[in-house]
């Protein structure tokens, strides 16, 4: 199993002195035109389902992505079900009624300012969650949760894992690819006091909560996350990963079935 990160490197341009007297040098920064950012989940789960459209900003910008409040939103299955999603707050659609069955494939379609945008996702079938439990940490004493997970044969299988901790997702995640020529069980454990790159509980409390997601991927899927930066792919940028939406557009269409599972620190 492998864990996927990307790390964002910030270069800083300074002011320049030169000799006795002080000369600024003005460099030009060059903006690019705002991209457009989708990004939508539909789970074997109930709905509702959403998708958010925003779009980028200069790299020198506040990290807030502007709503696009325009855009036409649909899915359809290749099941023959097809459904135009209503708006809710702005930028963010939401799905009324169809439902994510595994093995159908689901077509996103997002159309603003006369420009389509489309991809597609396959839901696979479902793993099956075994086991949750705590583990003491290789090093350090910490306390790791742990998942056994059967792993089905036959076919390249691709899995992220999220958590939440007392309700509040990490950003962090793992996402990985696992091929197996019979059916096993696996075996995952992740610190859940790491909530974001930045902000780290000193150790888990008795009573907290943590509940987990195992979502099965497609590949079109996993590679996006494979590519993505530790915020989970959630701020899309330029220079973000690779997207299954066609266009030119940013972001990710996950159809996914997603076992949830809670454990309590005792």
């Amino acid at each position: 199993m492998r864990k996927y990160r990307t790390i964002l490197f910030v270069v800083v341009l300074g002011l320049i002195s030169l000799t006795s007297c002080q000369k600024v040098i003005h460099v030009d920064l060059s903006s690019s035109a705002p991209q457009l950012v989708i990004q939508g989940n539909i789970y074997d789960q109930p709905g509702p389902f959403e998708v958010t459209v925003s779009k980028t900003v200069n790299f020198d910008a506040l990290n807030v992505y502007p709503a696009v409040t325009n855009a036409t939103v649909s899915i359809s299955d290749d099941a023959g079900n097809t459904e135009v999603l209503s708006q809710g707050i702005a930028g963010t659609y939401f799905t009324a009624t169809i439902q994510g069955v595994p093995g159908r494939t689901y077509k996103l379609t997002v159309v603003v300012d006369g420009k389509t945008y489309t991809a597609s996702s396959t839901m696979h079938q479902a793993t099956t969650i075994d086991t949750t439990y705590f583990k003491e940490a290789q090093f350090g004493g910490m306390k790791l949760v742990a998942i056994n997970f059967i792993n089905i044969s036959g076919t390249e299988n691709y899995y992220r894992v999220i958590h939440f901790l007392n309700g509040k997702q990490a950003t962090s995640f793992s996402v990985f690819s696992e091929n197996a020529s019979i059916t096993d069980t696996i075996s995952y454990s992740f610190n859940a006091t790491n909530i974001t790159p930045t902000v780290t509980q000193p150790k888990l409390e008795k009573g907290d909560k943590i509940d987990v997601w195992l979502e099965c991927l497609d590949k079109g899927v996993f590679d996006y996350f494979r590519t993505a930066n530790s915020e989970g792919g959630q701020n899309a940028s330029p220079a973000n990963p690779v997207s299954n939406i066609t266009n030119g557009a940013l972001g990710y269409f996950n159809a996914c079935p997603v076992r949830k599972v809670q454990i309590i620190y005792q």
